[in-house]
């Protein structure tokens, strides 16, 4: 049933399978993925994403609100034991190196809310929905004319004047 929802939700957005594909594969990008399951539940109130990620201490995780709303979960598990000379390995089944995971947030996610927490291998990030009133939906532009150009051509210098837009990313401290 699961599968076909997402069917379906592809079919509405043939775009959304890049949220949860990673852009550039290496050999080790499956154990990469897989060493972070994520489950994402919502409430009546509030998102809570949950990630496994086990045996990793919060110095060894980020998480960011990159631009378009992008939750973006990184970490890296580094391997413990030191490999020495003559050492024979009868199995190796436990996954190192560097994973990460992200997904967009939706329209209602308050964003000034979001807070992470690490608990036994596993974090945990909630943040708290937006009532429909609160949510910001497109920005209406006003098209100047005719006797209007001088004020357009004044919006545009003034935007101008405040440096530029830079890549908005916000850190979530664990």
């Amino acid at each position: 049933m699961e599968h076909w929802r997402m069917d379906v939700a592809l079919l509405a957005d043939p775009f959304r399978i890049l949220e949860h594909v990673p852009f550039g594969f290496d050999r080790d990008d499956v154990a990469m993925v897989s060493m972070a399951r994520v489950d994402w539940r919502e409430t009546s109130d509030s998102h809570e994403i949950v990630v496994d990620v086990p045996g990793m201490r919060k110095e060894d995780l980020k998480v960011e609100i990159e631009e378009n709303r992008v939750l973006r979960i990184s970490g890296e598990r580094r391997r413990e034991v030191e490999e020495r000379k003559g050492d024979h390995w009868h199995r190796e089944e436990r996954s190192y190196g560097k994973f990460w995971r992200q997904m967009r947030l939706p329209d209602n996610a308050d964003l000034d809310s979001i807070a992470a927490s690490l608990d036994a291998g596993v974090l945990t990030v909630r943040f708290r929905k937006l009532a429909p009133e609160q949510i910001k939906g497109p920005r209406v532009v006003g098209i100047a004319g005719g006797d209007d150009s001088s004020a357009a051509k004044k919006t545009i210098g003034d935007a101008g004047a405040a440096g530029g837009e830079e890549r908005q990313t916000k850190k979530v401290e664990l």
